[in-house]
C-alpha cells in the first residue's frame, strides 16, 4: 500500500477513531453507577495505570494503541480541519465579511474560527456518519480488516473533495506531480487531491468575499462623496459609514444570508 497517498486518509480514520472511542469512554462512565451523598462507597473514579514492559494480552497492546491515537490527534488534527474540509472557505468568507463592514475585531477572531468549526462539521456529518459506519465501526468490531477500512473510509473524503476542486486546478497539481495522467478519480493520488482542493477552496472563497464587498464598497462611496460635497474633508468617511452598513446588514438579515450561501455552496 502507497503511504504517503494514503496518509491523510490514515490520519482521518485516527481521528475519528478517537472520537469513536471516546464515545464509548463516555457511555461506560455514564452507566456506572451514581453516587449517592452520605454513602461510604465514595465516588467511583477510573483506575489510570502506566507501566512499561512485556505482555501477551491483546488487550495491553489495544490500551496503548488508544492513547497513541489519542496524542495523534491532539497534533494532527488542525491539519486535518483545514486541509481536507470546509473549514478553509468558510473562515476566508467570515474574515472577509469582517473586513467588508469594517468592524475591525468584531466579530472577533475566536468566535469566527469556532462559528467556522462547527460550520465545517454541520457540512461535513453526512461523511463523518459514512465513514463512522462503513469503516470505524466495522474495524473496531473486527468485521473487516485494515485495508478495507481505509479503503471504505477514503472514498467519501475523496467524493466530498472531488465536487468542489475545479478541473483546471487538479490539472496543475498532476502535472507538477509529473504524475502519468489518471484514467479516472479514483486513478488521482490522494497527495495530488488535497492541495488542489486547497486551491480551489481559496479561489471560491476570494469569488464569494468580492461579492460580499461589493454592497458595502458603494455605502463607503456614497458617504465619501456625501461628505466631500459638503466640505468635510478632515470627518473619517468610515465613521460615518460604519453605522448604515450595520444597519444594512441588519435589515437584509445579513448572517442567515451569508451563513445559508455558504452551506449551499457546497451541495
Amino acid at each position: 500500500m502507497n503511504l504517503r497517498r494514503h496518509a491523510p486518509l490514515i490520519v482521518t480514520v485516527v481521528v475519528l477513531g478517537a472520537i469513536f472511542i471516546a464515545g464509548n469512554a463516555f457511555a461506560d462512565s455514564a452507566a456506572a453507577p451514581a453516587y449517592v451523598p452520605g454513602s461510604s462507597g465514595g465516588i467511583p473514579l477510573p483506575n489510570v495505570n502506566l507501566s512499561f514492559g512485556n505482555s501477551g494480552k491483546p488487550a495491553d497492546t489495544v490500551a496503548v494503541l488508544r492513547i497513541l491515537m489519542m496524542l495523534t490527534v491532539l497534533t494532527l488534527a488542525p491539519a486535518i480541519l483545514i486541509m481536507m474540509t470546509s473549514f478553509t472557505r468558510i473562515v476566508v468568507v467570515l474574515s472577509f465579511l469582517r473586513q467588508a463592514l469594517g468592524t475591525q475585531q468584531m466579530p472577533p477572531n475566536q468566535l469566527i474560527i469556532g462559528l467556522s468549526l462547527f460550520l465545517s462539521f454541520f457540512v461535513m456529518a453526512p461523511a463523518f456518519k459514512d465513514i463512522s459506519a462503513n469503516a470505524i465501526e466495522p474495524y473496531m468490531a473486527e468485521k473487516i480488516d485494515q485495508k478495507t477500512a481505509f479503503d471504505r473510509a477514503e472514498k467519501p473524503l475523496r467524493q466530498f473533495m472531488f465536487n468542489q476542486t475545479r478541473e483546471k486546478d487538479l490539472e496543475l497539481f498532476l502535472s507538477l506531480s509529473k504524475e502519468a495522467k489518471p484514467e479516472n478519480r479514483d486513478a488521482v493520488p490522494t497527495y495530488v487531491l488535497i492541495p488542489s482542493f486547497v486551491v480551489s477552496e481559496l479561489k471560491t472563497a476570494f469569488q464569494i468575499g468580492f461579492m460580499i464587498y461589493l454592497p458595502f464598497l458603494v455605502i463607503d462611496m456614497v458617504v465619501a462623496s456625501v461628505l466631500m460635497a459638503m466640505g468635510m474633508m478632515m470627518l473619517p468617511p468610515t465613521a460615518i459609514a460604519l453605522p448604515f452598513k450595520l444597519l444594512l446588514f441588519v435589515l437584509v438579515d445579513g448572517w442567515d444570508l451569508v451563513v445559508g450561501s455558504l452551506v449551499k455552496s457546497f451541495g
